[in-house]
């Protein structure tokens, strides 16, 4: 039986490529760039005034002028100036290019403006001036055919515009992982129906599909019943389809547990089944060519936490997308387990005055108990190999819980 870690280090070594698509860029956003983007030109591409003022050549001012003609106004958008004289003046508005002639830009809250005749002059109330004062220089911030963003961008707001500013109207990027959802077993019936005695609602793939679309994913679901030819037919067809295959249930020892054997039957290569944990243990990783599934046990706390622990990271590793694997928590006090397991202990989470994210333990009653979790905020790995986990101890945290 593998341990934890092992059976991490065995996913990250099965990551699959996407399929990559051409995107218009508005559309584009949340998804992971497949190609470098540069700089079509300098950014900025002309030396363009951060303020509203007067373009000046900063010689004149140190040689002592103080009071400047002004010749004209340029304005955002307007092809440049040029002085005519170095002892004259431009307005200037706020992204326009600096005048040729010019190299500095006094603000207008440093200058008092004064009509004499048809003559308008500006007078200069600073004792210091620096040469190019509130200019924005060409190519400052990135030189034409620089790089500005590389493969694996995450695109959000600001990726978009700068797609925008060097004329990108389409983006190459990540297509998603096509992901399945399969539940079975003839104990589990819909949600809009009315349960047996012996019977009860499906739930779990609702909570595997809520989990993906709060990280960017989605999934279609399936459920299939305790009829092993039509199981395989099924999940054979599934496997064309999808890239990724989460199944909740039918993974143990039972006499209907067929999920190993009708995956061992397509071909699927079972990497490994059963990891030294709980809850969770009987857990399923398998892969074909690139298609990989993974087959998590039908109790709903060793979904969820299977889910969380294994699955959501492996999919964002093969999306590119920026994630941390763990956070870390102190656990709030003391607990003990016996087993020599790792453990994913149900907390409930609160950060300290010191700044500390505490975990206060929510045990529950087993993996079934998912009603505990309405309680908890995530679960705590405990390590195996230790028995007793005392208050103040920091272990790896994995949350669920989506906040604002």
């Amino acid at each position: 039986m593998l341990t934890v870690e092992e059976a991490e280090k065995i996913i990250a070594e099965n990551l699959i490529e996407l399929n990559t698509e051409s995107l218009p860029t508005l559309q584009a956003w949340g998804r992971v760039l497949a190609e470098e983007v540069r700089a079509d030109r300098d950014f900025p591409p002309f030396d363009r005034a951060t303020m509203d003022g007067i373009a000046i050549l900063h010689s004149s001012w140190a040689a002592g002028q103080r009071k400047f003609e002004i010749q004209g106004t340029q304005f955002a958008g307007m092809p440049p100036f040029k002085l005519t004289n170095p002892q004259n003046a431009i307005e200037i508005m706020t992204g326009a290019v600096c005048p040729q002639g010019a190299d500095t830009i006094i603000r207008f809250e440093d200058l008092e403006f004064v009509q004499e005749g048809n003559t308008r002059w500006a007078n200069v109330k600073l004792n210091d001036l620096e040469p190019r004062q509130n200019l924005h220089l060409q190519g400052i911030d990135k030189p034409k055919g620089d790089l500005m963003m590389p493969v694996g961008t995450l695109l959000g707001s600001p990726e978009i515009a700068v797609a925008a500013s060097v004329g990108k109207t389409h983006l190459i990027v990540s297509q998603p992982p096509k992901i399945a959802i399969i539940s079975n077993g003839d104990e589990l019936v819909g949600i809009e129906e009315t349960p047996l005695p012996y019977q009860v609602r499906r739930s779990n793939v609702f909570a595997l599909a809520t989990a993906l679309a709060q990280n960017r994913f989605s999934a279609e679901l399936f459920h299939l019943p305790d009829d092993r030819p039509f199981m395989e037919r099924e999940i054979q067809k599934i496997l064309t389809e999808f890239d990724i295959l989460i199944l909740s249930g039918g993974v143990s020892q039972g006499y209907a547990d067929y999920i190993p054997l009708i995956l061992n039957d397509l071909g699927v290569q079972k990497l490994f089944h059963q990891v030294k944990q709980r809850p969770g243990k009987p857990f399923w990783f398998g892969r074909k060519d690139q298609k990989i599934v993974f087959a998590l046990p039908g109790n709903p706390v060793s979904t969820i936490m299977c889910f969380y622990r294994y699955t959501l990271p492996y999919l964002y590793q093969i999306s590119q997308y920026p994630h941390s694997q763990a956070q870390f928590a102190q656990l709030a006090q003391d607990f003990t387990f016996k087993p020599d397991l790792s453990y994913f202990l149900g907390v409930k989470t609160q950060i300290n005055a010191q700044g500390i994210l505490q975990a206060l333990p929510e045990a529950g009653h087993g993996s079934g108990d998912f009603a505990n979790l309405l309680t908890c905020d995530g679960f705590l790995e405990l390590p195996a190999n230790q028995t007793y986990f005392r208050a103040g101890e920091v272990f790896k945290f994995w949350g669920f819980r989506t906040r604002n």
